[in-house]
């Protein structure tokens, strides 16, 4: 557990987006939200900080913007700390080395992930991702390519896969 994180919120053509970071600037939490409590709340309890403070973050602000105006790798080479057991843990590399223009069903993820079965589990490291957009949940789609269950609403989950496709 670290003592203190900071938060910083960048305008995006998608709303506000915020994120919180450890002091190694780390992501712990991000979101398309202008509330750092909303997103503290998802970050793990064992590496809950126990003091969230604005700060400018720039360098990381900066691949949210730099995402934006179209280096959609970027957001995936920006270090996160999340917590849980080892499949989610391992599902959320996985997902961060799923190409930005690609997408894949959650059972394509769950077998990507070394767990073909478990696409109840695959569908679950997409709920409980912290990080989005560092953590590319929005990558995975329903099996008839229908887009399911993003936190911050399909609508954005679209546009997202819409600016990556282009």
């Amino acid at each position: 557990m670290s003592d203190t994180a900071r938060w910083a919120t960048v305008n995006t053509p998608d709303g506000p987006f915020t994120l919180i970071a450890d002091e190694a600037d780390q992501i712990l939490a991000s979101g398309w939200v202008d509330d750092p409590d909303y997103l503290a709340a998802l970050i793990h309890p064992r590496i809950q900080p126990q003091t969230v403070r604005p700060a400018p973050l720039s360098e990381l602000t900066g691949a949210v913007e730099a995402y934006y105006a179209g280096d959609h790798d970027i957001v995936t080479k920006v270090p996160v700390r999340q917590q849980s057991g080892d499949f989610l843990m391992h599902a959320w590399d996985v997902l961060r080395a799923v190409d930005a223009g690609d997408i894949v069903t959650y059972s394509e993820f769950a077998q990507r992930a070394g767990n073909a079965p478990a696409i109840r589990a695959a569908a679950s490291a997409c709920a409980r991702n912290a990080a989005a957009l560092f953590v590319p949940c929005h990558r995975v789609v329903g099996k008839s390519g229908k887009l399911t269950g993003f936190r911050y609403g399909v609508d954005i989950k679209r546009s997202l896969l819409d600016r990556e496709a282009a």
